[in-house]
């Protein structure tokens, strides 16, 4: 079933942010704190982190649709360094990704990051809603629902409606609100909290001919394919209706799970399919434990194990590994325990074809980055959340005491990959 949703939220047209004079000092500080950790210049691109084994994605969200909040991420994580900002494939949300980019370039000239969006081939657990009437629900109700969304995709508030009867009429409480559908990413947890079974899931799949669209626009450079790697006939229907935008792209990425012994034979079935249009680069994001890095250390452990087996494979197709599912401020440890981390090792990660400079096989990292969604999202989102309690819908630029507060954070995590100097970053938050 192919569905769209749109945002209700719009970003404001103007270009200009008003920053108060006062904290004009932070907006400066800002500017300081990134010359000091050295953000990659204009001058590295994403590729060759993604050979040192340094390439770090953040993940807006395959369903995640807020775009001012997907904005002012985008503004942070450019600030902090990403290589790639991976999103829905909505036209809005591209759009309000380019926006926070060019913002962050406004602030400090750096290097642009590659702008992803993800697509499915069926069903699969990033593109989903929750949805529920909240009429239906008893009004003694605890909501646990609300309180165990990690994006503040629930809302629900008391009302009074008037119901007409035989004898005249009769007020009643009810509850107002549900699912805000452009903040839910579909991660389900609350489908199993719901104490009277009333939320009910929304599954989706992206049509290819939009996506098509939006592959050709200047501003999209790469692409994910989401997929279960059991069945190719989902996989090569999809990479039919997307093959001739591929010659627009500048890396083409495949997430799939751990299939186990199957793996390596699915990854090469679905390169085969794919070889005859890939002109560009290509990535294999391991995807561990979808959509828990935000959970707690352990969640790392799966997408690390799936590394270790995949970097151990001599016999998979081309393509270089990224982690993903599960990853948070515990991954990189997890990597070095492993003796993965930016470890170098005679590989080959894209076709013979002499317009790639990584043509023949060459020293690079076994394990070419990292992803982070809602980990990432979560230890910036939290600064948004309270920006927007004192100031609504708003530029984070517009307050810098707020951007230096989540740049603090965002160099944090990508700075685990990236190697920045955690002191200098500390010494910056006193």
């Amino acid at each position: 079933m192919a569905l769209s949703f749109s945002c209700t939220a719009s970003l404001t047209p103007q270009r200009q942010v008003k920053v108060n004079i006062g904290s004009k000092n932070c907006l400066q500080n800002v500017k300081n704190l990134i010359k000091t950790i050295g953000i990659p210049t204009i001058s590295t691109t994403p590729h060759k982190s993604l050979q040192k084994g340094n390439w770090v994605k953040l993940i807006c969200g395959a369903s995640f649709e807020d775009v001012v909040d997907i904005r002012n991420l985008s503004l942070v994580y450019t600030l902090a360094g990403v290589d790639c900002i991976d999103c829905a494939a909505d036209a809005s949300v591209v759009s309000a990704v380019n926006e926070g980019i060019e913002a962050a370039r406004e602030i400090v000239p750096l290097r642009r990051p590659w702008v992803m969006i993800s697509v499915n081939d069926h069903e699969d657990l990033h593109f989903r809603k929750a949805e529920f009437d909240p009429e239906d629900c008893p009004l003694d109700c605890s909501r646990p629902c609300e309180n165990v969304c990690p994006a503040n995709a629930i809302s629900l508030e008391k009302a009074n409606s008037t119901v007409q009867l035989s004898y005249g009429t009769n007020t009643r409480g009810v509850l107002t609100g549900g699912v805000i559908t452009e903040r839910c990413y579909g991660c389900g947890r609350c489908f199993p909290v719901c104490p009277y079974d009333k939320i009910r899931v929304v599954t989706y799949v992206r049509d290819a001919t939009a996506t098509a669209e939006l592959l050709r626009r200047h501003d999209v450079d790469a692409v994910e394919i989401h997929t279960s790697g059991r069945q190719t006939k989902f996989f090569e229907e999809l990479w039919s209706g997307l093959a001739d935008s591929i010659r627009y792209l500048k890396l083409v990425a495949v997430s799939l799970p751990d299939l186990g012994d199957s793996t390596v034979s699915s990854m090469d079935a679905m390169y085969t399919i794919m070889e005859p249009q890939l002109h560009c680069y290509n990535l294999w994001q391991l995807d561990g434990r979808p959509m828990s890095g935000d959970i707690g250390r352990g969640a790392t452990r799966e997408t690390i194990a799936f590394a270790v087996c995949l970097a151990a494979a001599k016999d998979r197709p081309l393509g270089f590994l990224q982690l993903a599912g599960g990853t948070n401020a515990h991954t990189v440890d997890g990597l070095k325990k492993e003796r993965l981390f930016q470890t170098p090792a005679i590989t080959k990660n894209s076709k013979d074809d002499t317009s790639l400079t990584n043509s023949h096989s060459s020293l690079c990292a076994s394990i070419g980055g990292v992803a982070y969604g809602g980990y990432a999202r979560k230890i910036v989102g939290r600064i948004l959340c309270s920006m927007q309690s004192q100031h609504g819908l708003a530029h984070i630029e517009g307050y810098p005491e707020y951007l230096l507060e989540a740049l603090i954070e965002a160099l944090g995590l990508v700075g685990t990959v990236k190697c920045y100097d955690r002191t200098l970053i500390g010494k910056r938050n006193k």
